[in-house]
């Protein structure tokens, strides 16, 4: 009897996905949870991810117009009182400063001296004191259009948390723009969830859904709501970006008004947009294996990991010497408009050993070199993407000249693995019981692959929410790419044209 594929990582994602991801977490050396409850401390490997993101995607903001600037952390509660749905959306989740200055409790401890005039809020988003700020800067219609993003970090009280996916505090980035006319600020929303998407399809390598949430699941205060929905490889969906249309509703609330080319008043159109570290949890579990994290190379903090094998004494000196020479050849080349990123890894540590830490890592190439490399003038090169026993001899110049055209075979691979899969996991439902069946496991108390993304007509009704509360599944989006035709509501059997994306969700 054959045994089993032996993997790096336990249990494997078919035995017990959400353990799976946490301990690809603790396998690729991205973050560990903090000695702060909910919070948690991203390591640099995580954190070379991230700032990757932040860079592509701060291009792609200054690129559309758009300039950064800094916010305060605390907001005065005051603020956050003026727009009523916004307060009552976030209420809930908001940590609050209440006093001021530490002394001695007499004890061998401290207390809080005295309690604040005014309870300050740590920002759980920023239009409240981004807007208060806007309403002082605008004043004509000269003034307008305002294109700000600040990087930032912010504070959601959370109960349940999941390392990127979910915690107290996390970082992201938060747009914040002010138009003069209606027409110009819909743009706006629409242009900045293109943004988004093309991040996400042409750096991650995640396949993602353009569409507009709908009343219930839009953002507190807004006007409306798109979103880019990704489908994870436990067929559930992620929501991996928003952007808000306001309208007015913040303008009014705090004063935006400006004089127009007629010399009337009128109420500045605003959005906000954002994306935060829940993207690093988006890639793990889009392209993640059971050997661990696999990143994309547009992403990847290293794009080549570099092994010498070294025999013995005789052998080192020349072996390191051809590994710097690869090295500096592979530097010379250019990837995604930068040179390629290149690690010679000589840490005294076993081969094996230095080699599955950069599997788990999903550092996209490995390249292994011994003396027989140096005698053949060649590398044994290893695919991420690939098995970790798929290797094979490149001559060394051949290597080093393509190693641009690796990468981007290495991309677009993923790409379309994630898009196959999502196709696979992909269903069009007109029947309330095929709709139960699609997101019912066969098996109770099992890890059984089910569900997807079911596209089904559907209208708001009294029976809808009760029966995806049972299901535990949640209407991501009306899709931009559908063509809504005819057909009848999942849920009552009524006349529809309005189709939905549904899905379990993290």
């Amino acid at each position: 009897m054959a045994k089993p594929p032996q993997h790096a990582i336990s249990p494997t994602r078919n035995e017990d996905y959400p353990e799976w991801y946490q301990q690809v977490v603790r396998a690729a050396d991205l973050a560990e949870i903090s000695p702060v409850r909910g919070c948690m401390v991203i390591k640099p490997w995580g954190y070379s991810i991230w700032e990757n993101m932040q860079q592509a995607l701060d291009r792609k903001f200054k690129e559309t117009g758009h300039v950064n600037a800094y916010f305060p952390l605390f907001i005065p509660m005051s603020y956050l009182e003026k727009e009523a749905a916004h307060v009552e959306g976030f209420a809930k989740e908001c940590a609050v400063v209440t006093h001021h200055r530490l002394e001695s409790d007499g004890q061998g401890g401290l207390q809080p001296a005295g309690p604040l005039d005014e309870p300050l809020i740590v920002r759980p988003t920023s239009e409240a004191i981004i807007g208060e700020l806007y309403a002082k800067w605008i004043q004509s219609y000269r003034d307008l259009p305002i294109l700000i993003n600040q990087w930032a970090n912010v504070v959601r009280w959370e109960m349940r948390t999941r390392l990127f996916l979910r915690t107290t505090e996390f970082l992201w980035q938060e747009g914040h723009t002010a138009h003069a006319t209606e027409a110009e600020a819909l743009e706006e929303t629409r242009t900045m969830l293109d943004v988004y998407a093309d991040f996400a399809e042409n750096y991650m390598a995640m396949p993602v859904i353009r569409g507009e949430k709908t009343a219930e699941e839009r953002f507190p205060g807004a006007v409306a709501t798109y979103s880019i929905e990704a489908l994870m490889q436990d067929r559930k969906a992620l929501q991996a970006g928003t952007s808000h249309f306001l309208g007015q509703n913040f303008s009014r609330a705090q004063e935006i008004k400006f004089q127009d080319e007629e010399g009337k008043e009128a109420y500045a159109w605003t959005t906000s947009w954002g994306v935060s570290t829940r993207l690093v949890g988006g890639l793990i579990m889009t392209h993640g294996d059971d050997d661990g994290l696999i990143v994309p190379p547009r992403l990847a903090p290293l794009h080549v990991v570099i092994l010498p094998v070294l025999r013995d004494d005789d052998s080192t000196t020349a072996v390191l010497e051809y590994c710097q020479r690869v090295r500096d050849a592979l530097m010379a080349q250019n990837y995604d408009g930068q040179s390629v990123r290149v690690l010679v890894d000589q840490r005294d540590l076993r081969g094996g050993e230095k080699t599955w830490q950069h599997i788990k890592k999903g550092v996209p190439v490995r390249v292994e070199i011994g003396p027989r490399d140096v005698e053949s003038d060649s590398c044994f090169v290893g695919r991420r993407d690939q098995g970790p026993k798929e290797k094979k001899g490149i001559p060394r110049s051949e290597f080093t000249s393509t190693i641009a055209t690796l990468l981007g075979e290495i991309q677009d691979n993923l790409y379309a693995r994630a898009l196959e899969r999502r196709r696979e996991a992909t269903e069009k439902i007109d029947n309330l019981d095929d709709f139960r069946d699609f997101f019912t496991p066969r098996q109770k108390n099992t890890s059984e692959l089910h569900g997807g993304l079911a596209y089904c007509y559907f209208s708001e009704c009294e029976e809808m929410p009760s029966i995806l509360k049972e299901l535990k599944v949640t209407l991501r989006c009306v899709p931009f790419d559908e063509t809504p035709g005819k057909g009848k509501c999942l849920f009552t059997g009524n006349a529809s044209s309005t189709i939905g994306v549904f899905a379990k969700a993290y």
